[in-house]
């Protein structure tokens, strides 16, 4: 399991809403999200509330769509453990190009909670997408950045880390989290939401 004690509420900041994690296999994190037209204050604030979730989790990535939101909105904080945080948030990313290298990194994920397999994944990426602020910014990731961009984008497009194993490991891993008690995340609400 990676370490992820780095992981705290964001320093200096008041706490914004802790919004629910989607437990897969629930169907919601299948539905492929769309566009954001414009990043204003309502999406600026949705960001926010994302990156408080992530960091309570504790988590180092998190999509919209974990949270029961079908926009293109992911958010990223790989900053160590003593550092202080370093958040990326991601709106309508595109991939523009990825390195025929690959390299293996141990996932897990917040919709898969406990469940961690190696994935092999671009060892480098570069996307397209807008900042916090509207502006179009080009990112060129490696390594774990890299990786990570990679797996918060498949959960744009309905992926999990799970869909790059084989069918026998991904049913024994979803088989597993259908019986555990999702009352959290999964009860109450089975429609993808929009702003």
């Amino acid at each position: 399991m990676p370490d992820l004690s780095f992981c705290s509420p964001l320093k200096n900041r008041t706490a914004m809403a802790k919004l629910p994690i989607i437990i897969a296999p629930d169907p919601r994190l299948k539905i492929t999200a769309t566009p954001v037209d414009r990043v204003d204050s309502s999406v600026r604030k949705f960001m926010d509330d994302l990156l408080d979730t992530m960091y309570a989790a504790p988590g180092i990535g998190l999509a919209a769509p974990q949270v029961g939101v079908a926009k293109r909105i992911l958010v990223i904080d790989l900053a160590q453990k003593d550092s202080p945080v370093a958040p990326l948030q991601i709106v309508n990313p595109k991939l523009i190009w990825a390195s025929e290298e690959l390299e293996s990194h141990e996932e897990g994920c917040l919709s898969l909670p406990d469940q961690y397999a190696d994935i092999k994944r671009s060892k480098s990426a570069r996307i397209r997408y807008l900042d916090q602020q509207n502006i179009d910014r080009e990112l060129e990731a490696t390594g774990m950045l890299s990786a990570c961009l990679q797996h918060e984008m498949d959960h744009l497009d309905g992926r999990l880390f799970v869909d790059h194993l084989s069918r026998l490991k991904r049913n024994m891993i979803l088989r597993k989290l259908s019986k555990l008690d999702h009352s959290d995340g999964n009860a109450g609400h089975r429609k993808m939401s929009t702003f």
